[in-house]
């Protein structure tokens, strides 16, 4: 398997440690980024963390802990939507105007999380002039069923949804190593 974000694995600055002021830009920036409603599963907790890809920043929204097995054996693919944008002059950052509308994507995809547990959001990663968000579904056609739904009065998005088989949840994995959660 091949994920699409690959590219955005390397070695993470950890926010731990770091001087108060720049602790706080973070928050602001993932704030900016993320906005103020984050989805979440029941229990879960999430974190925020700072990659340093290609020399430009990487902001990830991620769930703490690696769902129980029962949960996993259940979503075995992991859907990537992802947004490609040019922000060259905002150090690989999206734009106001693009992240304001990344935003309302974002909240719209929270109406996703409310569907019989066919699909769990693991992660989002904002910077290197893309924007992607992480789920591990049940079902693709069902998922691009509901996803058509709770998008069908909204504003077409320039997305790309990439579907991998993960049965082992091995991307999130990763995730959870290079951020020094592996379990």
């Amino acid at each position: 398997m091949q994920p699409a974000h690959q590219k955005f694995y390397a070695p993470i600055n950890f926010l731990l440690g770091e001087p108060l002021k720049q602790t706080m830009r973070i928050l602001y920036a993932s704030i900016l980024v993320f906005g103020a409603s984050f989805m979440a599963f029941a229990g879960s907790t999430w974190s925020v963390g700072k990659a340093n890809i290609q020399g430009r920043p990487v902001i990830y929204k991620f769930i703490d802990a690696t769902p129980p097995a029962s949960t996993r054996q259940t979503l075995p693919w992991l859907t990537i939507i992802s947004w490609k944008y040019d922000d060259s002059e905002n150090n690989g950052m999206p734009s106001s105007e693009t992240n304001r509308k990344m935003i309302e994507l974002e909240d719209t995809l929270e109406k996703l999380s409310d569907n019989n547990n066919a699909y769990l959001e693991v992660y989002s990663a904002t910077g290197n002039n893309i924007k992607e968000f992480a789920f591990y579904i049940a079902d693709r056609k069902t998922f691009m069923a509901n996803l058509n739904e709770v998008l069908r009065n909204r504003p077409s998005y320039p997305i790309d949804i990439t579907f991998y088989e993960d049965g082992d949840w091995s991307d999130l994995a990763k995730l959870h190593h290079n951020f020094g959660l592996a379990r």
